[in-house]
């Protein structure tokens, strides 16, 4: 009993935190337009960020402004507010929900107290992010978006050592002054420079990454099976949607961003064709313009797959946002023309499925689905067999006999329509991915001239 005792007591307690958020009025040629979020719903995503963090939401408080004040971002007087609200009830730190400019989190320290740490919604994803990354490239990739987000902001950490040591060279007999503020501004700039060297190196080792992914993806392809990738706002139940078709065992949890590395499982549709399913890392709103430039070699996994399955909290009452919230995220990464299957999740969570689903209907190409149940799991697996087969190229080839192996290729990768045998070889007439049919190229017949996936699509 006494040993466990000091157990508990050794157990910090979570840190207090405070939410602020802002609601931009709409005026006349503003530069700050309203959010397509109700502030009280963003901060709720907030709190639920900061749950992940392992922190204690004690409160939280919204303002509406026209512009971000010059200093302090919210107003004075709000801000005079939150502080005497942070003393009373000895909040740790306050989090708020747009991101802040180094002069503006130097500015609020200042009025909330010099032990009252300021976050913005993308220092908490960072500290969030470098709690869930489990793999060296996924510690690589929150380490640089770290460095590059702090990077700004080592101004208030150097000043408050200078201010350190000046009270030190004081009681020394110095007359302080330009002396000490000198070596912390060398200090600083020495920091600079040893943080700018760090992301150097980071990036150096990414781009092996990178490297080594696009080696894994070209050995992929010449093998001919289809890439998949599961996208989706976090908390999607895409990783859980991945552990039911595969088999895998992918950690989930109810959180955001539980997963961050990559997995990719082999699964089999029904009509036997074997694909490639990989999940991804979640998108979220505001998500940081640095976060997706660091996890480039991840997200690259969505660039080159042939088909995305874009998974959709259907019981989310701003479903509709978040998925707006994925497809701006796709188009910034250049992924927003790939073939897409949208996948409306958890409809076992709804009173009425369908009702919840014609509220979604205007979603192109969609599938209601309960990743946990299995429901509507077979006709998912359905329709990516179709999709993936409308992306297909028709090919009329002539295999020699002495290449039997490409003959196996095709039945085990393709679909045939036709196969017959002549005196020079194998004729097969059917489809192959796109990728594939490139290893065929020389056993075209002659009246059969190569067909480009979007030509097959035209003549269709």
């Amino acid at each position: 009993m006494i040993e466990r005792e000091s157990i508990k007591e050794t157990i910090a307690p979570p840190e207090k935190a405070y939410l602020v958020g802002v609601e931009w009025k709409a005026i006349p040629d503003g530069k700050y337009k309203p959010d397509a979020w109700p502030a009280e719903e963003s901060l709720s995503e907030l709190a639920r960020l900061a749950d992940t963090a392992g922190l204690d939401v004690l409160g939280q408080t919204v303002q509406k402004l026209e512009r971000p004040n010059a200093s302090t971002f919210i107003g004075k007087g709000k801000a005079a507010e939150i502080a005497a609200t942070v003393q009373q009830m000895h909040i740790d730190v306050v989090i708020f929900d747009n991101e802040l400019t180094p002069g503006h989190q130097r500015e609020l320290e200042k009025v909330f107290g010099k032990d009252v740490k300021v976050l913005d919604r993308t220092g908490l994803i960072l500290d969030i992010f470098a709690q869930h990354a489990h793999t060296r490239e996924g510690a690589l990739q929150v380490e640089l978006a770290q460095y590059e987000y702090r990077l700004p902001r080592l101004t208030q950490t150097w000043t408050q050592q200078a201010l350190t040591r000046q009270a030190g060279g004081r009681a020394g007999g110095s007359t302080g002054g330009v002396g000490v503020r000198g070596p912390g501004e060398t200090k600083l700039e020495m920091d600079r420079n040893v943080i700018r060297h760090r992301i150097s190196q980071i990036k150096r080792e990414l781009e092996t990454v990178r490297a080594q992914r696009a080696r894994y993806r070209s050995q992929r392809r010449r093998s001919g099976l289809p890439t998949v990738a599961l996208v989706g706002y976090t908390n999607a139940g895409k990783s859980t949607l991945l552990n039911t078709l595969s088999g895998a065992d992918v950690y989930i949890a109810d959180q955001l961003f539980a997963t961050l590395d990559p997995t990719t499982r082999r699964i089999t549709l029904p009509g036997g064709t074997v694909v490639l399913l990989t999940d991804t890392v979640g998108f979220i709103q505001k998500l940081p313009t640095g976060l997706i430039a660091a996890f480039r070699a991840t997200l690259e996994e969505v660039i080159e797959a042939d088909l995305l399955l874009h998974v959709i909290d259907a019981s989310h009452p701003q479903a509709l946002e978040q998925a707006r919230a994925v497809y701006a995220t796709l188009k910034e990464i250049q992924a927003g023309d790939i073939p897409m299957i949208n996948v409306l999740n958890k409809i076992d969570r709804l009173a009425d499925p369908e009702a919840a689903c014609a509220a979604l209907c205007h979603l192109e190409d969609s599938v209601a689905v309960s990743a946990l149940t299995g429901m509507g799991l077979d006709k998912l697996l359905s329709h990516i067999e179709e999709v993936l087969e409308s992306e297909m190229v028709r090919v009329d080839v002539v295999i020699p006999f002495d290449r039997g192996e490409l003959v196996g290729l095709f039945h085990e990768r393709g679909l045939i329509d036709k196969e017959e045998y002549r005196e020079t070889g194998t004729r097969i007439v059917g489809r192959l991915p796109e990728v594939l049919a490139l290893q065929f190229e020389a056993f075209r017949t002659p009246r059969a001239p190569r067909r480009t996936r979007q030509a097959v699509l035209s003549a269709d």
